[in-house]
Order: structure tokens, then C-alpha cells, then sequence
């Protein structure tokens, strides 16, 4: 059963600008999510701490295997929308097929666009945008644990 939880970018939109009004932090967090480890949960849950309502922009299958090579996702954009829903921090999802999440940050203007301790403040790829609108950038979850990617090596590595 696919979550409410998951919606189009114009609802999104709508949504943002009503909450605005109201006056709620609207944080943005994005990424892959292929193998939900414990880093992606610390990862939200303090994005989801640093505003009152957290957005999550899922990467596509089209743009993780851009990123991350053929052979990935491991689990369809379905599947892991469906996880993240479940997620009782994460308020809405969004599902972008580019290779960043600059065009979302444009159109909904988050106050804070949170990201992953595998950055700094100054090499988050969409930093000049979210600068550009006078946006907040949130390292979130602590020290990095490990990747996605790793654990895929690793359970290879096992055989």
C-alpha cells in the first residue's frame, strides 16, 4: 500500500506554502535511501528535529543508477518510499529524478535544507542555492556510520 505520505511535487507545493503561512519550519532532507541503515535514521530524525514539518526528496531509480552505477537501486523508488513513510519524523516524500535536489529547493524554499555528516557546510552541492533564498544548511545525524554502498560491498564480499 503506497503511504499518503508520498505525494506529487504540486500537492508538495501547495502543502509548503499553506504551512508557511502557518508559520512551521519546513525542513528538506534528500538522498538515495536504497538500504535503510541506521545513519539514514539518525540522518532524519535530527532534520526532522531542526524544524517542525520534514520533506524528504527520494532519489528516482533513474538518478541513483546515475549516481551510484548500474546495478543500483538495490530496492526500487517504490519500496523505498514506502520505508521511509513508515517513518513516523518523515512528513512527506517527494520522489525527483535529477541528480540533485536544486530545482526543489528553488520551488518550495525550505527554511533549512538538511544533509548528511559525509558533508560540511561548504560542500553541500546545492549550497549556493539554498543561499541564493536565504535558506539554512543542517549537517544532521552525528558521524558518519557507514554507507549504503559499503554495506552492498560487504554483504558481497561474504559470498
Amino acid at each position: 500500500m503506497f503511504s499518503e505520505k508520498i505525494i506529487d511535487f504540486d500537492k508538495l507545493k501547495s502543502i509548503v506554502e499553506s504551512l508557511k503561512k502557518k508559520g512551521k519550519k519546513i525542513v528538506l532532507a534528500n538522498g538515495c535511501f536504497d538500504i535503510i541503515h541506521v545513519g539514514h535514521v539518525r540522518y532524519l530524525k535530527d532534520a526532522k528535529s531542526r524544524g517542525d514539518v520534514l520533506i524528504v526528496a527520494l532519489n528516482s531509480d533513474k538518478s541513483v543508477r546515475i549516481l551510484k552505477g548500474e546495478g543500483r537501486p538495490i530496492i526500487d523508488e517504490k519500496g523505498r518510499a514506502e520505508i521511509l513513510s513508515s517513518f513516523e519524523f518523515v512528513d512527506y516524500i517527494i520522489i525527483f529524478d535529477e541528480k540533485d535536489v536544486s530545482r526543489i529547493l528553488t520551488e518550495l524554499k525550505p527554511d533549512i535544507h538538511a544533509k548528511g555528516s559525509d558533508y560540511s557546510e561548504d560542500t553541500v552541492p546545492e549550497r549556493e542555492t539554498v543561499i541564493s533564498y536565504g535558506g539554512k544548511i543542517a549537517i544532521c545525524g552525528g558521524k558518519k556510520v557507514r554507507s549504503s554502498s559499503e554495506i552492498i560491498k560487504e554483504i558481497k564480499s561474504r559470498r
